[in-house]
């Protein structure tokens, strides 16, 4: 059991709330999944700066003298510390070769989400004490997911934490158990995917990466997941302008949306919704099985 929340907005007045309406959201499904919790923030792009969030076990040691450092491997870097994480901005170029860079010079840094749009923080912990280790309420965004987790196949660590980002500008977050998992890895791994943990939702992530890598929009892809993935689930992806929604066909985990002039909200529960404004008005289902849901800034909403 897990807890899902996710919000595309809309109306861009709500824009500076994004992280506040987003951690309240996540906050209310605390007791869906004690163990960790995380959350991808879209937002700020220019068409010029890149970003790429990392992680450490050690950011004292690890973070300080970054700037210098890339900077000595050719890479004008600014770096904005947040706890255990950091935010890299570099120019839109050099995001391919920072990577070989950080491994070189940093090779217990984790990468936790690179791309112009998105920022993923994740942790061990109650969301709270997540939220608050980051800063997330004072963050805005154009849309966001998050993901509490209550851990049932592989370790509770930061890296096993959700959302899972397996291409630039892509995470998803996942409730549910996928079984042919161990299959599809060794298959993405042939195609030339690489992974960091052994969770599934990884897998689930990596799949729509490679998808979307053959020329799919996100839409195509969650569709092309109901053939390819077995067991159960409920997905809630992110990309740099777009956000979907996806249940498996028996669709035994919780799911409810929300939808007015202003936003899309998804949550595991209702009540990670009641607080979100005008809900009273807003269009409320539960999403069908099978059946994939898709918004992109760049579409019609």
């Amino acid at each position: 059991m897990c807890g899902i929340v996710g919000l595309f907005l809309k109306d861009k007045s709500l824009e500076p709330r994004l992280g506040e309406l987003l951690s309240d959201m996540l906050i209310t499904m605390t007791d869906r999944g004690p163990d960790s919790a995380g959350i991808a923030i879209y937002g700020g792009v220019d068409g010029k700066t890149a970003k790429i969030t990392i992680q450490s076990a050690t950011p004292e040691g690890d973070f300080a003298g970054l700037v210098d450092d890339l900077a000595q491997a050719g890479i004008d870097a600014e770096v904005c510390l947040k706890s255990t994480h950091a935010v890299i901005a570099i120019d839109m170029g050099q995001l391919a070769a920072i990577r070989p860079v950080l491994a070189e010079i940093r090779p217990n840094v984790r990468i936790m989400g690179s791309g112009e749009s998105v920022e993923i923080f994740k942790e061990v912990g109650l969301p709270k004490d997540v939220v608050q280790r980051f800063g997330v309420r004072s963050m805005g965004g154009t849309h966001g997911i998050g993901h509490t987790r209550m851990a049932t196949e592989s370790a509770v660590t930061t890296l096993g934490a959700h959302p899972f980002s397996t291409g630039a500008d892509q995470c998803l977050v996942h409730n549910g158990s996928l079984s042919n998992h161990n299959n599809l890895r060794r298959e993405l791994i042939r195609e030339g995917m690489r992974f960091e943990t052994q969770n599934d939702s990884e897998v689930a992530a990596a799949y729509l990466t490679a998808q979307m890598a053959k020329g799919k929009d996100l839409g195509q892809a969650l569709t092309g997941a109901l053939d390819d993935l077995d067991g159960f689930f409920t997905f809630v992806v992110g990309t740099k302008t777009g956000f979907g929604v996806v249940r498996d066909p028996i669709a035994c985990k919780p799911a409810v949306m929300a939808e007015t002039d202003q936003y899309v909200a998804f949550g595991s529960e209702y009540r990670a919704l009641v607080n979100l404004p005008g809900i009273e008005t807003a269009r409320v289902w539960e999403p069908e099985p099978a059946t994939v849901y898709f918004w992109d800034h760049d579409k019609a909403a």
